[in-house]
């Protein structure tokens, strides 16, 4: 049977003007210059990934761009929906954000796709998308929904319960294995605890426990016969250690990106003239090498046009934290912050030589729909923060 409005019940008639008014207060409430940010950078990446994807697919040079604008459709409609949650809603459910992140890396390692030495992803239908990207949101929210439920109990407790709430999704992402990812989660763990306002002589022993432990991994144990490490991981550290040592092979990769770079000058030298892209010289200049493929087309301007548009969002996220309601949301928006620059400073770096490759894509800008859509889920989340937040002048947050 259908109900008209007219018979509608006052109590669903009022829950529906509520609604109304509350979805237009976050409208106007919008951090409009972080969302003019990400829409640049939306926009800016799909720009890229046309250039550097154009001659990767004889007779269909728009396959990965088109692939990219479907992914960027369902990214942005994820986008919309996180920027009217309340925040609060994350936080009740932090429990079950978490069962949902560990089981669904446990899928990955038992029957998820393999490919490239690693088990990351999960077919479905003509798709495949990486879990591990997602969860670098998920672990924020619940790990962070934690911290704010514990900040009156003792540090001691809390910090360690953190850590092996933390420990379990990075171990599972390790042993895919995909060591760029879990960092990231180590990276936004680290940045949960410090915004949870965790002591600065806890934060420096945390860091002492992890130096000894990248020791144990790097050196101890592989004396001893134990190694926990990939051989193509290890020569990846091998050759950023030394650069110079095996050009044709384990450095290749990193030499050819540092060329690409070096090659676009200031102005860049467009899509035709980008040899090293063109000629795949440049090895996955679509996905872990985008950056160089991109100053490789664009230059100094365009590459630096990109860390500013970068250097804008990480602005308004650091910004949040300052007028964030609660200690959950405050904690979120460091936490994702963290893990956004964390990845640009990996990707960037081991493009230009200064960090070892880890395989992090770069935001926005590498081919990838689990990449793009998670971040801008993210993105939406850091908004609903914004609408909700303290305003500095009395006006009361939304519920």
């Amino acid at each position: 049977m259908i109900t008209s409005a007219r018979t509608r019940s006052p109590r669903a008639h009022d829950l529906e003007r509520s609604e109304r008014a509350e979805l237009g207060l976050v409208i106007r409430r919008f951090d409009w210059v972080l969302f003019a940010a990400t829409a640049a950078l939306l926009a800016y990446g799909l720009w890229a990934i046309a250039g550097i994807t154009q001659h990767d697919v004889p007779g269909n040079p728009r396959y990965f761009v088109s692939r990219q604008i479907i992914f960027a459709g369902v990214g942005i409609a994820g986008f919309c929906v996180t920027s009217l949650i309340d925040t609060d809603l994350y936080q009740r459910a932090h429990r079950v954000i978490y069962a949902g992140l560990a089981g669904v890396m446990v899928i990955v390692l038992v029957a998820g796709a393999a490919a490239r030495h690693s088990r990351r992803w999960i077919d479905i239908g003509p798709f495949r998308f990486q879990p591990s990207e997602f969860g670098k949101l998920l672990i924020v929210l619940a790990i962070a929904g934690f911290l704010a439920e514990r900040s009156r109990k003792g540090e001691r407790r809390t910090v360690i319960t953190a850590l092996g709430l933390g420990a379990g999704p990075t171990l599972l992402v390790f042993i895919q294995p995909d060591l760029g990812t879990a960092l990231v989660f180590v990276a936004a763990l680290v940045a949960l605890l410090f915004c949870a306002g965790i002591r600065w002589g806890t934060m420096l022993a945390l860091g002492a426990a992890f130096g000894a432990f990248v020791l144990a991994v790097l050196w101890l144990l592989p004396a001893a016969g134990v190694r926990l490490l990939h051989d193509y991981q290890v020569a990846r550290l091998t050759g950023f250690l030394h650069p110079g040592h095996d050009p044709s092979g384990s450095t290749y990769n990193v030499t050819q990106s540092i060329t690409s770079v070096g090659a676009g000058g200031l102005s860049g030298r467009g899509v035709a003239g980008a040899t090293q892209t063109t000629l795949n010289y440049l090895p996955e200049h679509a996905t872990d090498f985008a950056f160089a493929a991109l100053s490789e087309q664009r230059g100094f301007m365009g590459a630096a046009f990109l860390l500013v548009l970068y250097l804008v969002v990480v602005w308004r996220g650091l910004r949040l934290m300052n007028q964030a309601r609660d200690s959950f949301a405050m904690i979120v928006a460091g936490g994702i912050v963290v893990a956004f620059v964390f990845q640009v400073f990996v990707n960037v770096g081991m493009n230009i030589g200064i960090a070892p490759i880890t395989g992090i894509p770069l935001p926005f800008v590498s081919v990838g729909g689990s990449s793009l859509i998670s971040n801008l889920l993210a993105m939406g989340v850091l908004q609903s923060i914004h609408a909700r937040g303290r305003t500095g002048r009395g006006r009361r947050p939304l519920r």
